[in-house]
């Protein structure tokens, strides 16, 4: 196994070194993070490896403070007569008792850059170019090693990204990466990649083979988010709840299944942030945009009416037909007690076990409350967009998610998708229901089914 390639992470204090690991490692926990200048006080480093191979090892180093001083500190240490280059010339000061008094945080940056195949250089494009960001570079071009420059913050609208390239072409740094740690772009970390192996042409193969796996995982991640969101639709979808047709019990069950149905999607929340390495306190589904829905009485929904037919062939439709008439045969919406009846005399026993309790509770003055479809397109656009938030969320974002109002006609307007239809037949399905079967071949089917769509 060859040796992992080796980066240091330089820069001026509070420039977002931290920041850029986190995202880089996916880590929300890597470092601290704070406005407070010089919050880094150590060398702190992270490895990033390929089936179980070490391909990176990423070096969080303190920010250099006092460039200008080390610099003309540095000009004074060749004696007459001597030419030194950088790397001799730093060997002698970090030698010497200036580097651990003095210049002690540039000495930890120094000596992790010499031990390093090369450095990424950060510099928050939001701050003006000054001496003391070219004296910076300076020193540490002394190194001999390879530094690459990377823009921070360039989603901010205060960046000053054209400046900052005009004055890196003057010291010869024509190759850069722009990132911003809090928002990155989607192909951020493989421009960055890919540009490091333009600079250090033996760690192309394993710099290729990191981009094709963080690539592999945003796909995985997109596909097991999809299917959490799924989950959540399935679930609410199938879910019913029987109440005694009286005002206050309907009211106490329908607050109930509200409840239910919020907790659910909470649920859904941390499994995303989960997924995605962030904290339970990055998003609560209370601060998703919130449109209250409806709940009704949903039950003879035409695919439970199907299900009857599919399962009973001519049986339950010659017998329900006895008594309903033609308004079971094609999937209306009354059925009375002689109906139940010509089902039962047809022969539906089945039928009887498995609705025969919900359509004696109907005759019965009982409800069955399920969640409405305008709760489950909102369920559907909240999840969906907060995903897409995710994935587009920097580890070292500090703010709490917040999304605004969601505008995707198809899930607002279209039809909803053939699956929840399904799933309001078999409340089964739904481990918000007593005695839920999750594993049945039909509803995976249709979870993947649902999957697809999303």
């Amino acid at each position: 196994m060859t040796e992992p390639l080796k980066l240091a992470v330089v820069g001026h204090t509070n420039v977002g070194k931290t920041s850029l690991l986190r995202t880089l490692t996916r880590d929300v926990g890597f470092g601290e993070v704070s406005h407070r200048p010089s919050t880094t006080r150590h060398v702190e480093g992270a490895r990033l490896s390929v089936d179980g191979e070490p391909l990176l090892e990423l070096y969080d180093t303190p920010g250099l403070e006092d460039a200008i001083a080390l610099l003309d500190y540095l000009e004074r240490l060749e004696r007459p007569g001597e030419r030194l280059d950088g790397p001799a010339r730093l060997e002698r000061f970090l030698q010497g008792s200036e580097a651990r008094q003095r210049f002690e945080q540039e000495a930890k940056v120094l000596r992790q850059l010499l031990a390093s195949n090369a450095g990424l250089y950060v510099i928050d494009a939001r701050e003006p170019v000054l001496a003391k960001y070219r004296d910076e570079l300076e020193v540490l071009a002394g190194c001999g090693k390879p530094l690459l420059p990377v823009l921070n913050f360039v989603a901010s609208p205060q960046h000053r990204e054209p400046e900052w390239r005009e004055a890196l072409a003057r010291l010869g740094l024509h190759a850069l990466v722009r990132f911003d740690s809090v928002a990155p772009p989607e192909d951020g970390e493989r421009r960055l990649y890919e540009s490091l192996a333009l600079l250090l042409e033996d760690a192309g193969p394993a710099l290729r083979r990191l981009i094709d796996d963080q690539q592999a995982q945003r796909l995985a991640r997109r596909h097991s988010g999809k299917r959490l969101i799924a989950e959540l639709l399935l679930d609410c979808a199938a879910c019913r709840r029987g109440v005694v047709a009286e005002p206050a019990a309907e009211a106490q069950a329908i607050a109930a299944l509200r409840h239910d149905v919020r907790q659910r999607e909470q649920r859904c929340v941390e499994a995303l942030l989960k997924l995605y390495a962030f904290r339970r306190e990055d998003a609560n589904a209370g601060d998703l945009p919130l449109l209250d829905g409806r709940w009704g009485d949903d039950l003879f929904n035409p695919e439970t009416l199907k299900l009857l037919g599919v399962r009973l062939g001519g049986g339950v439709a010659a017998g329900a037909a006895a008594g309903a008439g033609v308004d079971l045969l094609v999937g209306g919406l009354t059925l009375g007690a002689a109906a139940l009846a010509g089902a039962i005399a047809g022969g539906a026993l089945q039928t009887a076990r498995n609705y025969g309790s919900r359509l004696m509770g109907k005759l019965k003055g009982q409800r069955e409350l399920t969640v409405d479809d305008t709760v489950l397109r909102l369920l559907a656009l909240r999840q969906q967009q907060l995903m897409v938030a995710l994935e587009g969320r920097g580890h070292a974002a500090q703010d709490s998610i917040r999304l605004k109002a969601p505008d995707e006609k198809a899930w607002r307007e279209g039809k909803l998708p053939e699956a929840l239809s399904k799933a309001r037949a078999h409340p089964q399905w739904s481990t918000l229901n007593p005695g839920a079967k999750v594993n049945q071949a039909e509803r995976q089917e249709q979870l993947d089914a649902l999957v697809e769509e999303l």
